[in-house]
């Protein structure tokens, strides 16, 4: 009889450790469960990132007609993902010439008829009107010639008999060469990196294009002149840039992978290299953007393009360093609720959609009044939505437990924007920015050194700075290629303020 309640106790005991490995089990089905739906969503739902946050005056979602938040993020998980939109068109009567830029060249050809004799009384018929048939659009294919510089050579006849004297000759200089001992002169240089940063036209596909027009040519030489002219000629501008750049106390961050062949650290082709993107805010002067290629995402990188900035970078880290604080981005965390796909999960995306609201009231306000608006309406939002996120009981591996621990981990530069009228609510500008680099990675695979991976680095700052600042592109590369090898830009750096994207010379001549 005294063994029964030790029996007893030890059956208790096994009971209790079956009701917890149960409980852990039922976990564990849960969180798998959810991956499993979280996985089904991802590969056939719906890929909107609508809201359905309605204002309490009754205006639809603010994202309906944001278009800086409904572009998706440029991952590798989202880059096949299909974003559907719908234009309203307005119900006007199309003109005939709509398609056409104003001041194009217009070629007028007249049609008669064969006989102008009256079929009637058989006397000769006088003109009474026109009308306009249609219009066509004809195309006149570009035309490559064969510029030949030729340095005349003077001399003094008068000198020359005086045996006195030495004869004097003067000679005409022909400008410098964008590249020395080569064919490709600043309108092919211009359109070559035209067509591969802007059209995203591989080396490769243009040159079939370069020998229809008559230069015959291969694609290790084009891959030459691009390195060639964007280490001589466009990466002191790239450089200047730079320094106006790590000069703000605001930028955007960002980064993508890209492909490397021929590493210098002994890594695989395969691996991943990166491109760094770094944008200005528009509160502090004109915008500039800027890449930079590595080939690692370390912190290294970071700190070795940003030395000597001091001040407030925007991106989705969660960390600081030196004089460096980060300020983290709300559309990832809006991002990651809305993955969470489940009543609370909608609950987070609201608190975020009600700040966005109000960012759409604030947007054109000044920093100081816009810090003040936040402070009064977007602080309480704020504070409400992390108190609830830690308050409320998120608990193993599942979606929601995931995005809580991501959003409390950040608790500090998700509050950054609150304090800082010149720092925006997300890292959406910097996003947009990085697009042309991961349009061009489907169409370029990837740099065959590092050298190409640098001059593509330059070339898209180049090319996404003069479009943000209303540049064509390619007057621009024909500019710098015609007149930077004629300049002492190395001795007097100072003079490349002149050929700044948003400098009154370049604004003056090769607007859009």
């Amino acid at each position: 009889m005294t063994n029964v309640p030790k029996r007893e106790n030890q059956n208790e005991q096994l009971i209790r450790m079956l009701e917890q490995q149960l409980a852990q089990s039922n976990r564990q089905i849960e969180a798998l469960t959810e991956q499993v739906r979280q996985l089904t969503k991802a590969l056939y739902g719906s890929k909107s990132e609508k809201s359905k946050y309605q204002a309490p005056d009754g205006q639809g979602s603010l994202f309906d007609d944001d278009p800086s938040f409904n572009e998706s993020e440029h991952t590798e998980e989202q880059s096949t993902a299909t974003i559907t939109y719908t234009v309203n068109r307005k119900l006007h009567k199309k003109k005939r010439n709509d398609s056409f830029h104003e001041g194009i060249e217009i070629e007028e050809i007249h049609h008669h008829p064969t006989n102008t004799q009256c079929d009637c009384c058989l006397g000769q018929m006088t003109e009474a009107g026109t009308t306009i048939a249609r219009e066509e659009a004809k195309f006149i294919p570009a035309k490559m010639m064969r510029i030949q510089h030729i340095e005349h050579a003077y001399e003094c006849k008068h000198c020359k008999m005086d045996a006195t004297q030495k004869a004097q000759m003067k000679r005409g200089k022909a400008p410098q060469a964008a590249i020395q001992r080569s064919i490709a002169g600043p309108t092919v240089l211009a359109k070559l990196i035209y067509d591969k940063f802007i059209q995203y036209l591989p080396l490769y596909r243009q040159v079939k294009e370069w020998e229809r027009y008559g230069l015959l040519t291969n694609d290790k030489n084009l891959s030459n002149w691009v390195i060639r002219a964007a280490k001589d000629w466009l990466l002191p501008v790239y450089e200047q840039m730079k320094q106006t750049l790590t000069a703000k106390s605001v930028l955007h961050v960002d980064e993508t992978y890209a492909q490397i062949i021929k590493r210098s650290d002994g890594k695989s082709g395969q691996s991943n290299a990166y491109n760094w993107e770094f944008r200005s805010v528009p509160s502090q002067g004109p915008i500039i953007v800027l890449f930079q290629s590595a080939l690692s995402r370390s912190r290294s990188v970071l700190e070795e393009f940003s030395e000597g900035f001091k001040g407030t970078m925007i991106c989705d880290g969660s960390s600081a360093y030196g004089n460096v604080t980060f300020a983290n981005c709300w559309a990832h965390v809006r991002r990651y609720w809305l993955k969470a796909d489940s009543k609370n999960g909608q609950i987070g995306v609201d608190y975020c959609d009600q700040l966005y609201h109000l960012e759409r009231q604030f947007k054109h306000l000044s920093p100081g009044k816009r810090r003040k608006s936040r402070q009064k309406h977007s602080k309480q939002i704020v504070e409400k939505f992390l108190k609830w996120v830690d308050e409320s009981p998120f608990f193993g591996k599942n979606a929601l437990a995931k995005v809580a621990e991501y959003t409390l981990n950040r608790v500090h530069g998700l509050k950054a924007f609150l304090f800082d009228g010149r720092i925006e609510i997300d890292n959406n500008p910097a996003e947009n920015a990085i697009r042309p680099n991961v349009i061009g990675r489907k169409n370029w695979f990837f740099s065959v050194s590092e050298a190409g991976a640098k001059a593509n680095a330059i070339c898209l700052s180049l090319a996404e700075t003069a479009k943000a600042n209303g540049i064509d592109f390619y007057q621009y590369l024909v500019t710098l290629m015609t007149e930077l090898p004629n300049l002492p830009i190395h001795q007097q750096p100072e003079i490349l303020n002149n050929y700044m994207p948003w400098s009154k010379k370049i604004q003056a001549t090769c607007t859009n």
